[in-house]
């Protein structure tokens, strides 16, 4: 009962935030008079054309929005927290979660600790119970997206542009596995993101992201590519891969 009041709390939350942006929107737009108004019109303000162009573009993005109230009935369902492009977000299949999740929990070990960064279906994959060992392991999720914070204790607020802001609650090295999947395919965002995971990891690291990463991937992190190709529920225009530092099943699969 307490999840589910707290999924309602963010809802709510997101909307307030939502009607307060639209609000400063408004409160920006510049007023010009037009050419071609008349003296009885002087005192009628009317909106420039690039004012009206932007507007527009809002209303358009408002329109195509995805709707933050759609919530499955279980919240650990992959997609319970629907994609918002505006963040990169782009949740696994179902299979791929499955297959990352089983991974993660076989090299955490029974009373591993994983450590989720910008990967919450992989989280959500292991909060499900139907994993085989993953009743025997902990894990976070660290996210910038709010929403997640309906997951409780389990959610770590996480901005990669301040890669080491992490709660006292975040200890360094304390996490056998940390499987990370950077929201931008940038070597800024993939940088920062590498510091995170040097902070948090123990050790072994499984990294998710575009194949055009690999140098700065082994760079960064000494990782090399797995032969498993991950598939989420929207096909992407680049072609999507895994990273290990350690003997995996995924560098053959």
């Amino acid at each position: 009962m307490r999840k589910k009041t707290l999924l309602k709390t963010t809802m709510r939350k997101t909307i307030r935030q939502q009607t307060a942006a639209f609000k400063i929107f408004l409160q920006k737009l510049v007023f010009r008079p037009s050419a071609a108004m008349s003296d009885s019109d002087d005192d009628v303000p009317r909106l420039s054309a690039h004012t009206l162009a932007a507007l527009q573009e809002f209303y358009n993005d408002t329109r195509s929005e995805p709707d933050h109230s759609s919530l499955t009935t279980d919240q650990f369902t992959v997609g319970a927290v629907e994609e918002d492009w505006r963040m990169s977000q782009f949740w696994y299949s179902d299979e791929t979660a499955t297959q990352l999740a089983e991974e993660v929990v076989r090299e955490a070990g029974e009373g591993g600790r994983i450590a989720c960064v910008s990967a919450p279906s992989v989280y959500q994959k292991l909060k499900q119970n139907i994993v085989d060992g993953s009743d025997r392991v902990s894990a976070v999720v660290l996210e910038y997206d709010r929403r997640f914070a309906a997951y409780g204790d389990d959610f770590v607020f996480y901005d990669y542009n301040e890669p080491l802001t992490l709660p006292s609650s975040v200890a360094p090295q304390s996490f056998d596995v940390v499987l990370a999947d950077p929201p931008y395919l940038s070597e800024e965002c993939l940088s920062k993101v590498a510091q995170t995971i040097k902070h948090l990891s123990k050790g072994k690291v499984l990294l998710c992201t575009g194949a055009i990463m690999e140098n700065l991937a082994k760079e960064l992190l000494d990782l090399k590519m797995c032969s498993f190709l991950p598939k989420h529920n929207r096909n992407l225009s680049n072609e999507f891969r895994c990273f290990v530092n350690y003997p995996s099943r995924l560098l053959s699969c």
